[in-house]
C-alpha cells in the first residue's frame, strides 16, 4: 500500500508491509536513529517481533529511508523513528496515525507503547495517556502509554 504525502520538502511514500517486504528500509533507519544515535545496542534492537509484526515506512522523492515503525500483533505500536534532520515536519505522525488505522482495523480497542520520555508530548497529542511510573529499557528512560482508538479514530 503506498499512500503519498505531502511533506514541506517534498512527497513522500508511506509503505505499509512485512518484515520481509520492508526489512531493509526499515533497518537503514533503526540502525541510525537508535544505534548511531542513541547508543542502543545492535543485539537489542532487531528482535522476533518484527517478523510477526506489520511495519511502515516513510520514503522520500529518492526512495531513501527517512522513517518506520511497527505494530505487534497484541496492538503495542514500536520502533518509531525518524531520521534526525526531517523531524518535526508530520512524519512521525503520519505514520502514527496509520498505525492506529490498521490497528482499528485489525479489531484492537486500544494501542499501547513504550514511549521515550522526550517523546511523551508527541504521544499525548495522538491521544496517548501515560501509565505507571517511567522505567530504564535500553539506557533510556521510557513511560508506558496507552491511547483509546474509539475516541480517536
Amino acid at each position: 500500500m503506498d499512500i503519498v504525502i505531502e511533506a514541506p520538502e517534498a512527497s513522500l511514500t508511506l509503505k505499509m508491509g512485512t518484515w520481509t517486504d520492508l526489512s531493509t528500509l526499515a533497518r537503514e533507519v533503526r540502525h541510525t536513529v537508535f544505534v548511531i544515535e542513541q547508543s542502543v545496542p545492535e543485539s537489542l534492537e532487531i528482535d522476533a517481533f518484527d517478523a510477526v509484526s506489520l511495519h511502515v515506512v516513510v520514503q522520500d522523492t529518492h526512495g531513501r529511508a527517512i522513517g518506520t515503525g511497527r505494530l505487534l500483533p497484541d496492538g503495542h505500536i514500536g520502533r518509531i523513528a525518524v531520521l534526525k534532520p526531517l523531524r518535526g515536519h508530520g512524519i512521525g505522525e503520519r505514520m502514527m496515525r496509520a498505525l492506529m488505522s490498521a490497528a482499528h482495523e485489525r479489531g484492537h480497542a486500544s494501542v499501547e507503547l513504550s514511549a521515550q520520555c522526550h517523546a511523551q508530548a508527541f504521544y499525548e497529542r495522538l491521544g496517548f495517556k501515560p501509565q505507571g511510573a517511567p522505567y530504564q529499557e535500553a539506557g533510556i528512560t521510557h513511560v508506558f502509554m496507552r491511547c483509546d482508538l474509539q475516541k480517536t479514530t
